[in-house]
């Protein structure tokens, strides 16, 4: 499987490794980064790899509940409402430039991507069980933008950050942007090859319960979580639904390793893209520079390792 999405992304190995943690846990990423770095083009390669039915919904400050749920439409030949479905039936949804809808229409994702459902009219429709959503954002563009609502980014397992590329890696890309081997003609002809199909992807989530996970590992993992809210520097810490994502992330992390034990360092390497979008600072702290990367760093080094 990471052999098919790097056919398409050069480098970002970190970033492939978080998005597989998010599918192996059947969760939800927030992509974040500048444009340009491909994380759409991310989002569509894992997909295609996945062999699953996919949707893209591009965020606009217009944009609708209904455009994205979908609505009851009247036929007249048969003389009765329909239903005319949105976006949102499918496997893998990519939501590009979430942050630029209103909290009305970004809202009307909190229930699909909790309960895997929607409600039209007052009646509830179940979508895939294996119904993720990968949402990309722009860090650094405020301008026609709304702050996504906490309780929205909760929804989301991680926040993967996207960085630069390194020298060596964008001159790979300016090389194979001069012939047929550019990212986007690879995935654009279809030579993504689907190499996992959902009964596969369902054994290796069952596979991942062998991956043993210690009490003195869970009441770390617990320490880690419970500080962010005693914190100085903190308004509001991260929640119960962070404590459950640390853990099973950290899971997904060993097993990506080949281990069947999660370690410390297993929860230090996934505790920033769990928690960094789930800290809410201060007014004062902000004012001071602080940032919750650095918050959670210092926390990581207070809390006691577990031997």
């Amino acid at each position: 499987m990471i052999g098919e999405i790097r056919r398409v992304i050069i480098g970002q190995d970190d970033v492939i490794r978080y998005s597989m943690v998010v599918v192996l846990c059947n969760q939800h990423a927030l992509i974040e980064g500048v444009p340009g770095l491909g994380k759409t083009l991310l989002a569509r390669t894992l997909a295609a790899a996945l062999g699953c039915e996919f949707k893209r919904i591009q965020f606009t400050p217009d944009l609708m509940p209904a455009d994205i749920t979908g609505t009851n439409v009247f036929n007249l030949q048969r003389n009765e409402f329909s239903l005319v479905k949105g976006p949102l039936f499918t496997t893998f949804l990519l939501g590009d430039e979430i942050n630029r809808a209103p909290a009305k229409t970004q809202s009307a994702l909190l229930e699909a991507m909790q309960e895997r459902t929607v409600t039209i009219d007052r009646e509830s429709y179940k979508l895939p069980p294996n119904f993720t959503v990968f949402a990309t954002e722009n860090p650094i563009e405020s301008e026609g933008t709304y702050p996504l609502p906490e309780a929205q980014k909760d929804r989301f397992m991680l926040k993967i950050p996207m960085g630069w590329p390194a020298a060596d890696e964008e001159l790979s890309l300016a090389q194979r942007s001069l012939t047929e081997a550019a990212p986007e003609s690879v995935l654009r002809r279809g030579e993504v090859s689907a190499v996992m199909s959902e009964a596969d992807l369902e054994c290796l989530r069952q596979a991942l319960a062998q991956v043993h996970v210690s009490e003195q590992l869970a009441e770390y993992s617990v320490e880690v979580v419970r500080r962010t809210r005693t914190d100085d520097s903190v308004l509001v810490g991260a929640g119960p639904r962070a404590t459950q994502a640390l853990v099973r992330a950290a899971r997904a992390w060993a097993g990506l390793a080949g281990r069947d034990f999660v370690s410390p360092d297993d929860v230090r390497a996934i505790a920033m893209p769990v928690l960094e979008h789930r800290v809410l600072l201060r007014p004062e702290s902000e004012l001071e520079g602080v940032r919750p990367a650095e918050v959670l760093e210092r926390i990581l080094e207070e809390v006691p390792v577990p031997r």
